[in-house]
């Protein structure tokens, strides 16, 4: 294994000033996004989720935003699956986005409640066949399987079950979770770890802002 101790990147793509900042994060959230749709970058829209069990014990993984709103973060995943568990015993959690070609990443963070079924019947049917015909063959999402032959032949089953034509239903173990943001924060890299950091902590009805030492 190479030493990594040496390996470090000095960040000089920008830099991040209170002036620069929107009074409403999720407008700034929105700005950044945009800017790494412009840039291309390969799916910017995919977040690490990070939640806890009942013990506290921590799990993280990716997960694609499907929404951000007012009314917060919006993902889908199989309800079955260890970060569902993970909700159920423990509904909050945090979200990080991490765009290294323009140096920057947010993080989010609040608790955490089920997308009402309309809303995850709409966004399941807008989803590839093929997604739609996944999140019925990969249940029990994240238990142990034989062999990827068995994952396969379950999935054979289900497109003799669901020819070509057929509206496929939501499965009642899928849907989506809502992430209502109680605070974020911008992180902008800069040389010598000298990184500009902001922080935005909801307030009643509005954010306090503050710059965090780097």
């Amino acid at each position: 294994m190479p030493d990594l101790t040496s390996m470090r990147v000095s960040y000089t793509q920008g830099e991040l000033r209170r002036a620069d900042l929107n009074a409403d994060p999720l407008a700034q959230f929105q700005g950044w996004l945009d800017e790494a749709l412009r840039a291309e970058l390969l799916e910017p829209y995919a977040m690490q989720l990070a939640t806890a069990d009942a013990a506290g014990r921590p799990s993280v993984r990716t997960v694609l935003l499907r929404g951000a709103t007012l009314e917060g973060l919006t993902f889908y995943t199989n309800f079955e699956s260890h970060k569902g568990h993970d909700l159920s015993a423990n509904p909050h959690a945090e979200v990080l986005f991490f765009w290294a070609p323009l140096e920057r990443q947010v993080r989010a963070c609040g608790p955490v409640t089920r997308v009402p079924d309309t809303e995850a019947d709409a966004y399941f049917h807008v989803r590839p066949r093929d997604s739609q015909l996944a999140a019925h063959a990969s249940d029990p999402q994240s238990a142990p399987t034989p062999d990827r032959a068995a994952l396969e032949v379950k999935a054979a089953a289900l497109e003799e079950r669901y020819p070509e034509g057929t509206v496929i239903p939501r499965p009642a173990f899928w849907g989506g979770y809502r992430l209502s943001v109680h605070e974020w924060e911008f992180w902008q890299g800069r040389p010598n770890r000298m990184h500009d950091r902001f922080r935005y902590a909801r307030q009643g009805s509005g954010w306090q802002i503050d710059r965090l030492m780097p």
